[in-house]
């Protein structure tokens, strides 16, 4: 059971999404919540405060009476709750809900303790609100997406329950599910913020770090397929440079091929026996890129990872609604913690590295179907006859579009800011919009690296040096090959490297 008194960390994420652990109140944010509360229902008497007794962004010049404030917080969630495009897919929308409980249970935001009690009903009973992709430009944060959370804690709008779209309602009813009481800014409250973004690029960051793994994964396998030098791997060479994240992807990767027969020691080859009397070598003295620069290209990836995780995580921890309710100095600060430029250009940041890792992994596919290139396998790793049969040709069209399609996503929306609201908002981050073009390109860098991982497996058919291979490879492969048959005769592998996508996305490579 997760309590919510401490700052949340990235396992508790992961529990919550992917291990179903509950959500409980403690005491201390019990009593935080509570506290701010009453604390702002006695500050906002005969003072003007944003958002509770006005109207919002180009609006706020007008009062609002107080027989009027809750059909204020009302007219606010069902007027915003107007998003398009494609829904949110539950995990995700699972995610945002974590993040806005969150941070609205660090005390600084004044809402009835109801809102939480509701948002935990909600997570711990696996009802996920209908929220879609298009809304919120990030800057009065995700307003749009969190309306459309807002509109289910009150007991209205949309929900999905066990794979069906319903009304709120009824799944309240029958789950005995209380909505959340509105009393004084519990609306702009729940939709002030950068939970969306924040939520979303969580998840991206799940699948991203296994993602990378998985790429760690092939590069290490096509060493061996091609019995590389192991100089390139080595830690002298990684060392003498100082970024951390190329030494750990050398470091895995040598961990990977600790005990395999197939890659080779320069000394043994080059340094010795001779050779420099050698005027022509057939095999290269040194690998292509893709394969001898993988630290180099994947150690940035890794360290992007790290980077956008302490921002994220620092984010979720933080009162990011306005204005921010501070009872220890019994003031009302009013300012802009709802923009979401942080994790907007982290998400920009992250698309650029997990484009790069499915270029790698498209230039290593490449090398294995050239002949001309490896020298050691047949055409598209062709195991049937040459000319009648095609190989992996055809999924090589896939990947190659795909990768292209990464390319193009990974444009920037951090600095595509396009003013709105009556230029009240003049400045954006397009933060969930970001998150969301990330999580695409993640979702094609796995449908890249399972064609990848496809050929890989076919090239280990036809070599056929299995008690060669290091054991982390082999405590795979019996797995993959049930996947993905050998091919000899061509048949259709869009089902096949389907599946495969699918054990890279839900499993771990280490």
């Amino acid at each position: 059971m997760l309590n919510l008194d401490n700052a949340l960390e990235f396992t508790d994420f992961y529990h919550v999404l992917f291990d179903n652990e509950e959500i409980e109140l403690g005491e201390a944010t019990l009593k935080r919540l509570e506290t701010s509360f009453e604390f702002l229902k006695d500050f906002s008497r005969n003072k003007i405060i944003y958002g509770v007794n006005t109207g919002f962004g180009p609006m706020a010049q007008y009062k609002i009476e107080d027989e009027d404030k809750i059909k204020l917080q009302l007219n606010l969630i069902r007027s915003h709750s107007s998003g398009a495009g494609a829904l949110m897919e539950p995990l995700y929308v699972k995610a945002l809900m974590l993040a806005r409980l969150n941070t609205l249970c660090l005390g600084k935001s004044g809402i009835h303790k109801s809102v939480a009690e509701t948002l935990i009903a909600l997570i711990n009973k696996d009802v996920t609100p209908v929220i879609f992709e298009h809304g919120g430009v990030g800057a009065s944060g995700d307003l749009v997406q969190l309306a459309h959370l807002a509109l289910v804690l009150i007991g209205e709008g949309e929900v999905i329950y066990k794979g069906e779209r319903r009304d709120t309602t009824s799944v309240f009813k029958e789950l005995d599910i209380k909505p959340a009481q509105i009393k004084i800014r519990e609306g702009l409250a729940v939709m002030n913020g950068t939970s969306a973004m924040t939520g979303i690029g969580i998840v991206n960051l799940i699948y991203s770090k296994r993602l990378l793994n998985w790429a760690i994964f092939c590069s290490s396998v096509i060493n061996e397929i091609v019995e590389a030098y192991d100089d390139h791997l080595s830690e002298e060479l990684n060392s003498s440079k100082l970024h951390p994240g190329q030494q750990k992807i050398a470091r895995e990767m040598r961990n990977h091929l600790s005990d395999s027969k197939l890659t080779r020691d320069r000394n043994e080859h080059l340094y010795t026996n001779g050779a420099d009397k050698n005027t022509f070598f057939k095999e290269k003295v040194q690998e292509y890129y893709s394969l001898r620069c993988v630290p180099q290209i994947l150690g940035p990836v890794s360290d992007t990872l790290d980077t956008s995780l302490k921002i994220l995580i620092e984010e979720v921890n933080s009162a990011n609604d306005n204005p921010i309710i501070d009872v220890e100095t019994e003031h009302v600060y009013h300012g802009g913690n709802f923009h979401g430029d942080y994790v907007s250009l982290e998400m920009d940041k992250l698309r650029l590295a997990i484009t790069k890792t499915s270029m790698l992994a498209e230039r290593q596919l490449n090398y294995l179907l050239n002949s001309k290139l490896n020298d050691i396998l047949p055409p598209f790793v062709n195991m049937g006859k040459l000319g009648l049969n095609f190989g992996m040709q055809g999924a090589q069209f896939t990947a190659v579009s795909t990768t292209a399609e990464n390319q193009m996503l990974s444009n920037s929306m951090y600095v595509h800011s396009i003013p709105n609201n009556n230029d009240n908002q003049d400045i954006v981050s397009m933060g969930a919009n970001s998150a969301n073009m990330t999580k695409k390109v993640i979702e094609n860098s796995f449908e890249v690296l399972s064609t990848e991982l496809a050929t890989i497996i076919q090239a280990l058919y036809f070599l056929d040096f299995d008690d060669k291979l290091s054991s982390a490879t082999r405590s795979k492969l019996e797995k993959l090959r049930g996947i993905i048959p050998q091919v000899k005769e061509d048949r259709p592998l869009y089902v096949e490297i389907r599946a495969l996508k699918e054990y890279l996305r839900n499993n771990e490579a280490y």
